[in-house]
């Protein structure tokens, strides 16, 4: 079935145009929003062929995978008359959206905003990071004597220019992320980025050197400086701030409110956020570093074992509950404490136990003659070993059960291999083998690279080991 002729399916599936509010893509998915659930034949669509999974939200959720998601999308749009992007929804929706809302808990909310604000960031975090990574490798093999890398050699130009570009963005972090967070929370945008531009100004070391709190000998133990309660300070300023701006428009006349609402928002929250946000978040962060090293850091091979098993096994539960969006502060942390990523690299194994899995089932289904299996299998395949895993999650493990089980137990002994030799990463984003080149941080300097690898074809065969022998060929041949 072609683009062509799936989208016209998927069409007849969702009770026609008229059904369809609105229709979009992500990296995977086509997200559409639903008038009336009852006209959508739900059954039939999860067993249509190019559909990997379906999922129910506030807005169904169509997994057709990388590139086809969006073509459909487009043929939707383009072709077919579908309304994209947001419309003026009636009192019914509305209704319906409150009540989708109200299944959620208060700490899975918190964590949506917190993902709303990060995931438009994840393409330049990626961008800089690999940039940062490339040039940290040249300067590596520099040292090494594989290239010469002085100043007046081209290797030197080039480790430069792509240290520019990637510092471009990750120096400026703080500032992307108060404009975020103020479209979330409703303050101004440009209010949102001057606090997080006010975290990292110059003129912090002064005004905490003239109340004592600067430390001369050991900057970081300040208790104030720049950079001080990192990212997790400028979100909770910006929360703050938008307080601030709605309270003001309650008093402040419509006349002068262009004027006075903006330059009282900032001083109001400047003087909160620098005296007490900072200090605060900054020893919250410090302490929520001490308490990673135990697990991450730990100089003790039984707990690194342990610890990297763990995390890499329990991470896809974690996206399904919708828990992972409260790690990307911590790698946000990690990244500006530590200078690069130790947690990202064990979860990616959680990926590759999928990829391991989803081998094992297609000999299976292979043995059993499961020819719609297969075709799910091979579409998606390709998509989870580059580090896209929702088209075999919820086109193949998921649905079944018990190999989503046994691929997370499978990511684990991945994951320990990983933490056990240190890997870092100088960024975040998609897992699998796109992300060997951001493994370039730490002690291991390049040797990160390979021994991500290693993690990744240890998750891939503990995945198949474990499926191979817990999945029967009659559960196959049911799926």
């Amino acid at each position: 079935m072609n683009n062509q002729e799936l989208a016209a399916k998927l069409l007849e599936l969702l009770g026609g145009k008229e059904n369809i509010l609105t229709a979009a893509n992500c990296m995977t998915r086509l997200r559409v929003k639903i008038k009336d659930m009852s006209k959508v034949q739900l059954e039939e669509l999860k067993t249509t062929s190019g559909v990997m999974g379906v999922v129910e939200d506030a807005t169904m959720q169509i997994v057709l995978g990388p590139g086809k998601a969006k073509r459909v999308a487009d043929i939707l749009i383009n072709e077919m008359g579908v309304h994209a992007g947001e419309i003026d929804p009636s009192w019914e929706e509305n209704k319906a959206d409150v009540k989708a809302n109200q299944k959620d808990s208060p700490l899975k909310q918190g964590l949506r905003t917190i993902g709303n604000i990060f995931i438009p960031l994840i393409p330049a975090i990626i961008a800089a990071g690999l940039l940062n990574g490339i040039a940290s490798l040249i300067g590596q093999l520099g040292t090494s004597g594989v290239i010469t890398v002085n100043e007046t050699s081209v290797w030197f130009l080039i480790q430069q220019t792509l240290s520019l570009l990637g510092s471009g963005f990750l120096s400026y972090f703080a500032i992307f992320t108060g404009v975020n967070a103020a479209k979330q929370f409703g303050a101004t945008e440009a209010l949102g980025g001057m606090i997080g531009a006010i975290s990292i100004a110059p003129g912090i070391i002064t005004l905490s050197t003239f109340f004592g709190w600067y430390n001369v000998d050991v900057p970081l133990e300040s208790i104030l400086t720049t950079g001080k309660g990192g990212i997790i300070g400028v979100i909770f300023g910006v929360w703050i701030l938008a307080k601030v701006e709605k309270g003001l428009r309650k008093v402040v006349p419509e006349i002068l409110d262009l004027i006075v609402t903006p330059i009282c928002a900032i001083v109001i929250t400047g003087v909160i956020f620098v005296f007490a946000i900072m200090p605060v978040a900054g020893f919250l962060s410090d302490l929520l570093i001490s308490a990673l090293n135990i697990l991450i850091n730990s100089s003790n091979p039984v707990v690194q074992v342990i610890s990297g098993f763990v995390l890499s096994a329990l991470f896809l539960p974690m996206v399904l509950l919708g828990l992972h969006h409260g790690l990307i502060p911590i790698y946000a942390i990690q990244l500006e404490k530590l200078g690069g990523v130790t947690l990202f690299p064990v979860l990616a194994m959680a990926g590759a136990g999928q990829v391991g899995a989803a081998i094992a089932i297609y000999i299976k289904a292979k043995q059993a003659n499961n020819q719609r299996l297969r075709e799910v299998i091979v579409g998606a395949l390709p998509a989870g070993i580059l580090g896209v895993g929702e088209p075999l999650i919820y086109g193949v493990t998921l649905p079944m059960g018990k190999p989503f089980i046994t691929a997370g137990i499978g990511a684990g002994f991945g994951g320990a291999f990983v933490m056990l030799t240190k890997v870092m990463a100088t960024a975040w984003g998609p897992s699998g083998m796109v992300a060997i080149p951001l493994m370039t941080g730490g002690s291991n300097g390049a040797m990160g690279m390979l021994y991500y690898f290693i993690g990744l074809i240890v998750a891939y065969i503990g995945g198949f080991i474990v499926t191979w022998f817990f999945v029967s060929k009659e559960e196959v041949e049911r799926a």
